[in-house]
């Protein structure tokens, strides 16, 4: 297969950590030819996708870790499948580099995710959908809302951007905290943009579930757990990864949310969890599967590999 995959510059990436990359070797593994677009090179002509296409080898060596060849001008279309992997934030540009793919997947490429997946799933909002699992949540830019909410679930809640990642703009809140009213303004632009508060769980102190899932089945995760220091257990702001296990509660939160993500052409996702409580659905680039590949024992960017063959395989045989 010719497999390309959009996203920012591949010569930055953590070739330990990185799952893009990640997947890129896993790909290469299994024989298939890479290709790697950068997604200011999207171009629309007619109804069809285009762009600078530089065939590329990686290697899990971060001194050595990328060899670009020569970039051609080519229809994408003629990939067999290309990943949307660019990191968040999700913004105007991003939605319109997602029109720009579905032009190639009309034309019987595979694009993960789907492109009017991404446009839909804003990977706060998108939780919302499923209530009966989620901490209790508030989207709102006015302040009295925030802390009428914050006064309902006891005091103490999480305000989180719209268009945040990677733990970027989080703040713990409470309603005695003297910098609360400093915090709403900055987080919603002075009542002008619109944020997620959810209730604070106690959990999170012991970590954060990332679950990754292939499909709308669970294909395993990692716990991250916070510094001392910190409220955000991401991994990049120093949260200490550990193995873990899905409970029978998170197990069916998974059998909820699954069904929803398959129909709305996202594939391949990391849902969020604490306290057995999801708290986001991470859509656009989400991370974790070296992690859990190394504390589980399994090959996860293999598993995606084989998975994107049948699929190709499968979609081949329903066009002939």
């Amino acid at each position: 297969m010719r497999i390309a995959f959009v996203m920012d510059p591949v010569d930055g990436v953590n070739v330990d950590a990185d799952t893009t990359f990640a997947l890129m070797l896993g790909a290469q593994a299994r024989g298939h030819e890479l290709f790697y677009v950068r997604p200011e090179d999207l171009l629309g002509r007619r109804d069809a996708c285009f762009a600078t296409v530089y065939p590329v080898t990686v290697r899990q060596n971060p001194e050595d870790k990328v060899t670009l060849g020569e970039g051609r001008f080519e229809a994408l279309h003629q990939m067999d499948c290309i990943w949307m992997r660019k990191d968040p934030p999700f913004d105007e540009v991003y939605l319109y580099q997602a029109g720009l793919l579905e032009l190639a997947e009309a034309r019987g490429t595979l694009v993960l995710n789907r492109p009017c997946g991404l446009r839909a799933a804003n990977e706060k909002l998108y939780a919302l959908h499923f209530e009966e699992v989620i901490p209790d949540t508030v989207v709102t830019a006015d302040g009295a809302q925030i802390k009428d909410f914050l006064a309902d679930v006891g005091g103490r809640g999480v305000l989180k951007p719209l268009r945040g990642h990677g733990g970027e703009g989080i703040f713990v809140v409470g309603l005695n905290d003297r910098n609360l009213n400093a915090m709403i303004e900055v987080s919603t632009d002075n009542g002008r943009l619109p944020v997620m508060c959810q209730e604070y769980l106690p959990e999170a102190r012991q970590g954060d579930k990332r679950v990754l899932l292939l499909d709308g089945a669970p294909m395993g995760a990692i716990l991250r757990v916070p510094r001392e220091e910190e409220h955000r257990s991401n991994i990049h702001v120093g949260g200490r990864v550990v193995a873990t296990s899905l409970t029978e509660k998170e197990r069916r939160i998974c059998e909820l949310v699954g069904p929803r993500l398959v129909r709305d052409g996202l594939y391949f996702v990391g849902i969020d969890v604490i306290g057995e409580r999801l708290t986001e659905v991470n859509v656009t680039s989400p991370t974790g599967i070296q992690e859990m590949s190394r504390l589980d024992g399994v090959d996860g960017p293999e598993m995606v590999t084989k998975w994107v063959e049948d699929r190709v395989e499968a979609q081949t045989t329903v066009d002939e």
